[in-house]
C-alpha cells in the first residue's frame, strides 16, 4: 500500500511539473526578440546593391527612385517605422533557472505539506465507514503489527510536534486500536488539551476510560459524554454512550431518548446493523420504561470488534458451528456468518460477537469481552445467554427469510468452552 501511494503521488507530481515546464522550455528554445534586426539587415544589403546599381548605371534615376522607395515601403510594413523613443530594456527571465527552481521546489514542497497536514498512518491504515467514524472503532478492525509500527512512528514526530493536536488524538486512537487503553488514556488526555472542544474526541476518550475502568461509564467519563453532547448535540457516539449511561441506571425513557437521536443524526450510507441495534435499544427501553411496545424488535447482532483474546479465559465462551447434512446443499460459499451471544435477561443487543464466512465451517469460534459492541455490557457479566449462529445470504445482520440458524440448545455461562451449534433451521 505504501509502495503504491508513492509511486502514483510521483506519477501526479511529475505530471505537474511536464504540464508547467513544457511551455516554458519550448519559449526558452526560441528568441524571438532578433527577428526585427535580421529583416533591416537584409534590407541594409539591397539598398548597398541598389545604390551600386545606380553608380554603375543599370539604374538611371527615375528607376533607382522607385525602387529604393519600393524597398522603403516593404521595409515599413516588415518592421515598423524606426523607434524615435527610448524603450525600456526589460530584463528577460532565464526559463531554465525557473525551471530547475520549479523541479526542486515543487516535490519538496508537496513532500513538506504532506508531513505536516497529511495523515500518514492513512497509508496502512484506510478509512473505515463513516458510520464508524461516529460510533468508535469498535466497529472495525485493523491488522496489529501494521498498525503498532506505524503508531510508534506517529509517536516520534509527535516529539518533535508537542502541540499537533490532531496527531495525538491520531495517535492515542491507534492505541485504542491496538487494545492498549491504559496508554492511550493519558494521550487522550493531552489531545483534549490541546483540542478542548472536539465532541468526537471527547466521546473516544470517555469511551477508552470507560474500558480501562472496566466498562463503567460513571464518574469523568459521562462528565466528558456530556461535553462532547454540549460540543456537538448531534455526535452518535457521545449519545450513544449517554443512552447506554440512562438505561445501566434504569433511566429507560431517557435511554430511549438519547437513543432515538443518535439513530436520527446516523449519517445516509449509515450501515444497518448499527441501524437496527439502535432500533432494538429503543424498543426494549421503551418496554421497559412502560412506553410504546416494540415493533420492529430483532435479535439483531452488530459488527464484530476484533479479538484480542485478553478476556479471561474462564469467562470466554467457545465452540464449533458446523451445518447440519440435511442443510448442507444451501446457500452459498460467499454468505456471512455471524455467531453471537444474546443474554436471556436484559437487552436483545448481543454482548459479544464474531463474524466469518461460509467456507470457514466448520467454524472453531470464541466469545470473551474483547468481542462486546458496547463498553459497558460484556459477555463476563452477562449472565446466562443463548448462542445464535446465523448464515445471512444478504451479508446483513439482520434476520431475514431463507437465512440458516442453529442455536445452543439452553442457556450457557460465561465460561463454557467446547459448545456445538449445529445450523440446522432455515428462516421462513
Amino acid at each position: 500500500m505504501m509502495l503504491t501511494f508513492w509511486l502514483i503521488a510521483s506519477a501526479l507530481t511529475l505530471l505537474t511539473l511536464g504540464l508547467l515546464l513544457w511551455p516554458m522550455l519550448k519559449d526558452a528554445t526560441s528568441d524571438p526578440t532578433g527577428e526585427p534586426d535580421k529583416t533591416r539587415s537584409v534590407y541594409r544589403q539591397q539598398f548597398v546593391e541598389l545604390d551600386q546599381d545606380h553608380k554603375n548605371g543599370v539604374l538611371n534615376d527615375v528607376q533607382y527612385q522607385q525602387a529604393r522607395r519600393e524597398l522603403e515601403r516593404r521595409l515599413l510594413e516588415e518592421v515598423g517605422p524606426p523607434q524615435t523613443t527610448p524603450t525600456v530594456t526589460r530584463r528577460r527571465v532565464d526559463h531554465r533557472v525557473l525551471a530547475g527552481i520549479l523541479i526542486v521546489a515543487i516535490p519538496l514542497c508537496s513532500t513538506l505539506l504532506y508531513l505536516k497536514l497529511g495523515n500518514p498512518l492513512a497509508i496502512m491504515h484506510p478509512s473505515r465507514p463513516s458510520v464508524s467514524d461516529q460510533v468508535g472503532t469498535e466497529y472495525g478492525h485493523q491488522a496489529p503489527g501494521g498498525l503498532d509500527s506505524l503508531a510508534e512512528r506517529l509517536k516520534r514526530r509527535l516529539a518533535q510536534s508537542p502541540n499537533d493536536g490532531v496527531g495525538w488524538a491520531l495517535l492515542a486512537r491507534s492505541y485504542v486500536e491496538l487494545g492498549r487503553h491504559a496508554e492511550a488514556v493519558p494521550i487522550y488526555e493531552k489531545a483534549m488539551q490541546l483540542i478542548p472542544d472536539d465532541a468526537q474526541l471527547l466521546a473516544d476518550y470517555a469511551d477508552a476510560l470507560g474500558v480501562l475502568h472496566g466498562r463503567k461509564l460513571e464518574g469523568k467519563p459521562e462528565a466528558l459524554i456530556q461535553l462532547a453532547i454540549k460540543a456537538d448535540p448531534r455526535n452518535v457516539k457521545a449519545l450513544m454512550l449517554a443512552g447506554t449511561v440512562a438505561f445501566d441506571r434504569k433511566d429507560y425513557a431517557r435511554a430511549a431518548a438519547y437513543w432515538e437521536q443518535a439513530r436520527a443524526n446516523l449519517p445516509p450510507d449509515a450501515d444497518q446493523e448499527v441501524i437496527h441495534e439502535l432500533t432494538n435499544g429503543i424498543a426494549e427501553a421503551q418496554e421497559l420504561g412502560g412506553g410504546p411496545k416494540p415493533t420492529t424488535a430483532s435479535a439483531t447482532p452488530t459488527r464484530q470488534a476484533p479479538s484480542t483474546g485478553k478476556a479471561g479465559p474462564s469467562r470466554a465462551i467457545s465452540g464449533t458451528v458446523t451445518v447440519a447434512p440435511s442443510l448442507a446443499g444451501k446457500g452459498s460459499p460467499t454468505d456471512t456468518l455471524f455467531v453471537f451471544a444474546r443474554s436471556v435477561d436484559g437487552p436483545p443487543m448481543p454482548v459479544a460477537i464474531v463474524r466469518a464466512s461460509r467456507k470457514d465451517l466448520p467454524f472453531t469460534f470464541r466469545l470473551d469481552d474483547s468481542n462486546s459492541p458496547m463498553p459497558t455490557r460484556k459477555l463476563s457479566d452477562a449472565g446466562p445467554v443463548v448462542v445464535v449462529a446465523r448464515l445471512s445470504k444478504s451479508g446483513d445482520a439482520t434476520p431475514k427469510s431463507g437465512d440458516l440458524q442453529g442455536t445452543s440448545q439452553k442457556a450457557v455461562q460465561p465460561g463454557t468452552d467446547r459448545l456445538s451449534i449445529v445450523i440446522d433451521t432455515q428462516l421462513p
